[in-house]
């Protein structure tokens, strides 16, 4: 198993939490970026630095990912097509996104984009908290157990 980060809208407040469960765990964990990241390249810590331009970083998270693999991402339908090649999605938030939830998440996703270009919603998402991190944390904890167990 492997963690990929979509790093381009990443909230830096977890990059801590990810690094040192990859180093706990040993799992290896890659950035995937179009700018370049001040991370500690280790043996189980990577970045991979794709070109500017509008999902080519999901795009190359898509690609890498494998069964069994943890992508950290806000995007859903990045989390959508990893999930369709046995992949797991965890948003930074503690969201996990599996099979059994990411059809639902992503109607939504677009309802809401429905109802922001009508002009009926406006802003974005609440200011990322403690108490997202929290939940970051506590699901990442849970799921590489669970995973590493099996």
């Amino acid at each position: 198993m492997k963690i990929y980060i979509d790093a381009d809208a990443f909230p830096n407040v977890i990059k801590d939490i990810l690094i040192r469960a990859s180093e706990r765990l040993n799992v290896p964990l890659v950035f995937v970026a179009n700018k370049a990241l001040r991370v500690n390249i280790s043996a189980n810590i990577s970045v991979v630095l794709v070109s500017e331009g509008t999902d080519i970083a999901d795009d190359r998270i898509a690609e890498l990912a494998q069964s069994g693999d943890l992508i950290i991402t806000s995007d859903i339908p990045l989390a959508d097509r990893v999930i369709a090649k046995g992949a797991f999605a965890l948003t930074p938030r503690g969201d996990l996104y599996n099979e059994g939830n990411i059809k639902d998440r992503l109607s939504v996703r677009d309802l809401l984009g429905e109802l922001r270009e009508g002009g009926i919603i406006t802003g974005g998402p609440p200011a990322f908290s403690k108490n997202d991190r929290q939940a970051f944390a506590n699901q990442l904890d849970s799921f590489l157990v669970r995973q590493l167990k099996d």
